[in-house]
């Protein structure tokens, strides 16, 4: 991988450790010569991150729309910061610049992106690696109810296995090297044809 694309708040939390978990990330993708694809923000857990890979002098490539950098928002020191128009664009120019996703703790913006990269993997428009940091259990509701959607019969087991569970930082890029993409498509068999 060259880039990864870091899904995550514009918020640091109630928690520290999400904080200080995000700038580790950003030091542990420099550290492996991997680029930074992220939201372009200064602020939040997307600040840490990118401020985590520029201390450790990597790359950090910031995607913005407009509309927010003129929000001054917009993290200054980046390698790059490419301005868009739209929330669309921007998630349509991250998915192009990476190589794998890895999300972190966030909110409804975080949920969305995610979730999208996981319905395109599903649907077949890409085969790149997503991991979740489950930041101090932060995403133990959602892996739950992952887990009800296929007792439920509305998610297959081999789609679920898209999403790599991670609890600790040292288990990402590991599970993203060696993860393969499913070679089954998303059409659940109707048991009643």
């Amino acid at each position: 991988m060259k880039h990864v694309t870091v899904f995550c708040g514009s918020s640091i939390g109630t928690e520290s450790v999400y904080k200080e978990q995000a700038y580790i990330l950003g030091q542990l993708l420099a550290e492996a010569k991997i680029g930074l694809i992220y939201g372009g923000a200064r602020i939040g857990l997307m600040g840490a991150v990118a401020d985590g890979v520029l201390n450790k002098k990597g790359r950090a490539i910031g995607v913005i729309p407009k509309f927010l950098k003129n929000k001054e928002v917009a993290h200054h020191g980046l390698t790059e910061l490419i301005l868009v128009d739209t929330m669309h664009e921007r998630k349509s120019r991250m998915n192009e610049l990476s190589d794998g996703i890895i999300a972190l703790p966030g909110g409804f913006g975080t949920l969305e992106e995610l979730f999208e990269m996981l319905t395109w993997s599903q649907l077949g428009l890409h085969k790149k690696p997503i991991a979740l940091l489950n930041i101090d259990g932060y995403y133990n509701p959602l892996i739950e109810l992952i887990h009800t959607m296929v007792l439920k019969g509305f998610l297959k087991v081999v789609n679920q296995q898209m999403l790599l569970i991670c609890n600790e930082i040292d288990e990402i890029l590991p599970k993203m090297n060696a993860y393969i993409a499913p070679d089954v498509g998303k059409w659940m068999r109707d048991e009643t044809i």
